[in-house]
């Protein structure tokens, strides 16, 4: 996140002043990309001139970051995470804290348009969201106040709806892979399912033959994935799940 966030940033004309990462030269990539921002080495930003600091890490290297962190005084300190509270940043030296989570799936090698991407504030200080509200409505036009607790709900949804989904996309790819078809084939129907469940509902967009209550394609299709035990699993447990909610 923080490769695309950082640039997205000073494309919106913000300043940035260092870089850090814990492998030098991700912060040297980085920097590459960037206007005279410079990479550090080390955790003391006591001499920075930048107010605001963004840890965009993995979940469970917050804590770790924050525990060697060195600010100057009144900063404001956030991280980009969906699931964790923003009362993780607490152990830091600011009590200017607060969460700064754009809701999206990111790969370093995929660009990202963030305007209409929704980014999700919460803040320890009234005037601290102010400056996040700024600092967010200047590069998406969707910027939302959501506390920890709202979060952590959101971001389980979006596990369902992205990494759940993409998980399932590659079985498709695996189970057409070992028959020489390519995904290609499922382009059109894939985009079709995402589109209708977002204009009329998943619930009303739900089709197949568990939804029609048939159970002898059903068990053809579990033949087939016989010597798939973890396909077959995945398969019978949707497909019960299908039939018993539509």
């Amino acid at each position: 996140m923080g490769w695309h966030l950082a640039q997205a940033l000073e494309a919106a004309g913000h300043i940035m002043h260092e870089i850090f990462s814990r492998n030098a030269s991700h912060a040297q990539a980085l920097a590459n990309k960037l206007h005279k921002v410079s990479p550090i080495s080390h955790l003391d930003f006591s001499k920075s001139k930048a107010k605001i600091f963004i840890i965009a890490v993995s979940d469970d290297a917050i804590g770790e970051v924050v525990s060697k962190l060195t600010l100057p005084p009144d900063a404001l300190l956030v991280h980009t995470s969906g699931s964790q509270p923003m009362s993780s940043l607490t152990r830091g030296n600011t009590t200017h804290i607060g969460v700064f989570y754009p809701l999206q799936t990111f790969s370093k090698d995929k660009p990202i348009d963030f305007s209409s991407i929704p980014i999700c504030l919460e803040t320890a200080h009234p005037k601290d969201l102010e400056l996040l509200q700024q600092l967010a409505g200047s590069i998406s036009q969707d910027v939302r106040v959501m506390n920890s607790e709202e979060r952590v709900v959101l971001h389980v949804a979006a596990v369902f709806a992205c990494n759940f989904t993409n998980y399932l996309l590659g079985i498709a790819e695996k189970i057409l892979d070992e028959h020489q078809i390519g995904l290609d084939v499922l382009q059109p129907l894939i985009t079709e399912t995402l589109q209708k469940a977002l204009e009329i509902g998943p619930q009303k967009a739900q089709t197949g033959p568990a939804a029609r209550g048939d159970t002898a394609t059903i068990q053809r299709h579990l033949e087939f994935l016989k010597n798939h035990e973890d396909y077959a699993k995945i398969y019978d447990l949707f497909s019960r799940h299908i039939a018993e909610n539509t």
